[in-house]
């Protein structure tokens, strides 16, 4: 039971976590979950942890190393797959050497194979938090590549240096040959292995699709079966490195891009999906796993009156030091002796290429590897013995994870800033025609024979806003467009705000007219204030008191219209507004708006020439919309299938929203890319008669 309740903690962590990095963009989500799970840690009804690292490697690390080889870009990774390996392999021992010799001098007390097992499990980088992180930063194809494929490749070395170390330390005697053998083996004979199995896996996947014997089901289950199989035979059987075997079974497994037909489609959008959830989850429970585990390793030595706390963060600081001053002397010397792929030149280190070496010194934080590994010392050594300082060790390796991953967070966005903002106006809008038409893919599937016309209706104005956006392509930048969008919905806000003062205002003409006006108001000026709020939440500097402000006003003005209506009922002095008149107001209401906002829009043409293209742009939105909804005929006796459509629109928002969330985290657009696609998708909402 205290095995399922701490499930249930863990997940839920994982979800509060999705929703508070969006009021703390600037936070990374791996440290927002690794603080979830230090909190947690402390809770005094929460159950007892002990991290198993041999479960842990092969329940979390084992999955999501396949996912990452299984969708990294294989062209890319061959094109940089010997500065990676460069990275993996050399800089994870020459990490482990220098470690232990400067741990050792400083820190006698330590014997020199226990300091070289600190030294090979800082090697490994986090593949987790380099694909989190690196997505909050503008690092180039060639650096993700490098940094992906390290982060693949560099546990091997890691792991495989440790045990030998601990090995020395718990027995004294270490044999260099007999330790680069092995490591060969396991190196070698992992990467076979996994190469074997994934070419078998194909094999199997293809047959038994060939024969008809595949359901979406059984591919799913076996697609999520493979890399404990592989891993777990590598390590348990073979005997060789089970996290190569995944890493390589992972790159040449290809049964998602076999066959063709309506069976493997669906097959692979199932699979895409059950991945991208178990991608999140797992992500996010191995770092909520990691801020659990770390209240205990630093308390542990904090408490130790043995040893000062000055020494342990002189330590800490001082391996930080080293190991970033090594990466980044690595990189630096790696890049002087590269030579250009088209001139074979080697080129100068400019300062745009010592900045491409920082970025990849800060893109390589330590994570959960390191902290599985240092929780595997033995407690005692051959001769009966404690081992030497094990808890101040453990300690150390906290230190320096927690300060690779902060320092990653905010210094990959100083160095290498997310340049969405400056993107250019061909890939801003493309990435926005495949949201939009992944969202016209998930509502074709949604057709009913009752909401049929309805969903029809709102496709079709889908389809004409995937039309405008080819057009627009290389022409009018997005951003600015979008600016112009907002002040628009600004105008329309005033001019209906205007409206509704006139209407409670007026004490002539009929009541139940005047009942009408004022509903219409108060519906449409929900409907823009409720965007507005929107498009403010996603942007740093919105959530402010105004906005709770506003948030309050808009409450408050529907409690009012409420009161409002019940009053008129109680009295019975004027009818309850009808739905087809208030529609028919808020059409009426929406057309003189629309005018409103084109005339200003004209207004602002004749004082900013430099913004003509762009209200042009919005001009010819607006002139459709208003052709849109003077076409259309009378609501007399509409009113459901305007209710119907309304709802499928509002479903649609919800949808494109999703798609947009699930391509952040599958790593297809940034934060910054993301929140642009939002502010879209709020912007539409306003015109609710209108096209998308």
């Amino acid at each position: 039971m205290d095995a399922f309740t701490l499930i249930l903690y863990v997940v839920g962590a994982v979800v509060l976590s999705s929703f508070l990095s969006r009021f703390i963009p600037r936070i990374s989500t791996p440290l927002v979950q690794i603080a979830l799970g230090a909190l947690m840690a402390q809770l005094p009804f929460f159950p007892e942890i002990a991290l198993d690292p041999a479960l842990f490697m092969v329940l979390f690390i084992a999955p999501l190393l396949y996912l990452e080889a299984h969708e990294i870009d294989k062209s890319a990774l061959l094109k940089t797959l010997n500065l990676s390996l460069s990275l993996a392999i050399g800089l994870a021992l020459m990490t482990m050497v220098t470690i232990g010799f400067v741990l050792h001098s400083i820190w006698p007390v330590i014997p020199l194979a226990a300091a070289f097992a600190l030294g090979a499990a800082l090697g490994p980088t986090d593949a987790v938090a380099v694909s989190s992180i690196g997505s909050d930063a503008s690092l180039t194809a060639r650096q993700r590549s490098v940094l992906e494929g390290e982060s693949l490749f560099n546990d091997a070395s890691g792991v495989v240096g440790f045990q030998f170390s601990i090995l020395a330390a718990v027995t004294g005697s270490f044999s260099l040959v007999h330790a680069t053998g092995e490591f060969l083996l396991s190196f070698i004979g992992g990467t076979f292995f996994g190469l074997l199995l994934g070419l078998l896996a194909n094999w199997l996947f293809e047959t038994l699709r060939s024969i008809g014997w595949e359901t979406t089901t059984t591919r799913i289950l076996m697609e999520i079966f493979l890399p404990f199989l592989i891993y777990l035979g590598a390590d348990e059987i073979a005997h060789v490195s089970g996290v190569l075997a995944v890493v390589a079974a992972g790159l040449v497994i290809h049964f998602d891009r076999t066959g063709v037909g309506p069976n493997v489609a669906r097959s692979n959008i199932v699979s895409g999906s059950v991945w991208s959830v178990l991608s999140f989850s797992l992500n996010g429970a191995v770092f909520i796993l990691l801020g659990l585990q770390l209240p205990k390793a630093l308390s542990t030595s904090w408490t130790h009156h043995a040893v000062s706390h000055a020494m342990l963060i002189e330590v800490i600081v001082l391996v930080c030091l080293v190991v970033i001053g090594l990466r980044f002397a690595w990189v630096s010397l790696v890049s002087w002796f590269t030579k250009d792929q088209e001139t074979g030149v080697r080129r100068k280190m400019t300062p745009n290429r010592w900045r491409s070496a920082a970025v990849m010194t800060f893109g390589g934080p330590k994570g959960t590897i390191t902290l599985s590994l240092m929780f595997t010392i033995p407690y005692v050594i051959s001769s009966g013995a404690s081992f030497p300082l094990r808890d101040e060790l453990i300690f150390v390796s906290s230190g320096v994870i927690i300060t690779t991953l902060v320092l990653a967070n905010f210094m990959l966005p100083l160095l290498a800033p997310n340049r969405s903002d400056d993107k250019s106006s061909t890939e801003m809008i493309e990435i926005t025609i495949e949201a939009v038409q992944r969202t016209v893919e998930e509502l074709t599937k949604r057709v009913t024979s009752e909401n049929r016309r309805a969903v029809l209706q709102v496709i079709d104005s889908y389809t004409r806003r995937i039309s405008r956006l080819k057009q627009r392509i290389g022409q009018v930048d997005p951003l600015k467009l979008d600016q112009l969008q907002v002040a628009a919905l600004h105008w329309e806000k005033d001019y209906i705000v205007e409206q509704l003062e006139r209407a409670k205002a007026g004490t002539q003409g009929d009541p139940h007219e005047r009942e009408l006006r004022i509903e219409a108001c108060e519906r449409m000026l929900d409907q823009i204030m409720n965007s507005l709020r929107h498009i403010s939440a996603d942007h740093p500097s919105g959530r402010t008191v105004s906005q709770i402000r506003g948030r309050i006003r808009a409450a408050q003005r529907r409690s009012l219209i409420l009161a409002r209506r019940v009053s008129s009922k109680i009295r019975r002095t004027t009818p309850l507004v009808s739905e087809n008149e208030v529609h028919a107001h808020m059409r009426n209401l929406q057309l003189n708006a629309l005018e409103y906002v084109i005339d200003h829009l004209y207004d602002e043409m004749g004082q900013n020439p430099d913004a003509t293209e762009y209200c042009s742009a919005l001009i010819l939105d607006y002139r459709r919309a208003e052709a849109a909804l003077r076409a259309r005929p009378s609501i007399g006796g509409n009113v459901k299938l305007l209710t119907q459509i309304d709802e499928a629109r509002h479903e649609s928002y919800a949808i494109e929203l999703g798609i947009i969330r699930d391509m952040v985290e599958s790593g297809e657009i940034s934060r910054a890319q993301a929140k642009h696609l939002r502010r879209n998708v709020y912007v539409m909402q306003v015109d609710a008669d209108s096209e998308l």
